[in-house]
């Protein structure tokens, strides 16, 4: 059985997705220590939202809910956290996301565990990079550690996430690899 969306079948996604970013760039304004901000344990969702999305729908729909996500989170994060978050975070969610979901697509056919483990990772790593880069230099916050500190919890988050994302496997249902220059809906 698969799960069934409302009318839309990428608005629950597109709702997450939103929700996450969101709520990470509120988050990120909060550090625990010098090598850990808030965010870093709420972000990780996102790749969790992509991959599943992913796995159903195909790397088109899911690049729908990171346009959407992207351009939704943007404006509430401009608002709530402030231009220079909302952007950073604008440009590291878009270019993160989209390379999630390349990688991700390129290795659906692995081992289920494979795919979103791996395209999390690397995903992470470009996202990080970016947002404390952009965000948070001249800032006088320690950023780098910030940055080191925040990649270290999503590596574990993306390990940790694999236990939902095996479970709601089953209810989300799959579609077979796409071929690269595919242009899905």
């Amino acid at each position: 059985m698969t799960l069934r969306f409302l009318a839309l079948p990428i608005a629950l996604p597109i709702f997450a997705m939103v929700i996450v970013v969101v709520a990470s760039n509120v988050l990120v304004q909060y550090p625990i220590n010098d090598f850990l901000t808030w965010g870093a344990f709420t972000f990780p969702a996102a790749f969790l939202v992509t991959d599943l999305t992913n796995r159903r729908f195909g790397a088109g729909r899911a690049r729908s809910v990171v346009y959407a996500g992207f351009l939704v989170g943007a404006a509430f994060s401009i608002v709530l956290a402030g231009p220079r978050i909302g952007g950073a975070s604008a440009t590291a969610f878009l270019t993160g996301q989209l390379l999630d979901i390349a990688i991700f697509d390129r290795l659906r056919q692995m081992a289920w565990w494979q795919a979103p483990l791996a395209s999390s990772i690397f995903a992470s790593a470009v996202d990080t990079a970016l947002f404390f880069s952009l965000a948070f230099s001249g800032t006088g916050l320690p950023w780098v550690t910030l940055g080191v500190g925040d990649f270290a919890i999503k590596l574990a988050m993306a390990a940790v996430l694999l236990i939902p994302y095996g479970a709601l496997m089953r209810y989300v249902g799959t579609i077979p690899a796409q071929h690269p220059n595919s242009a899905s809906p």
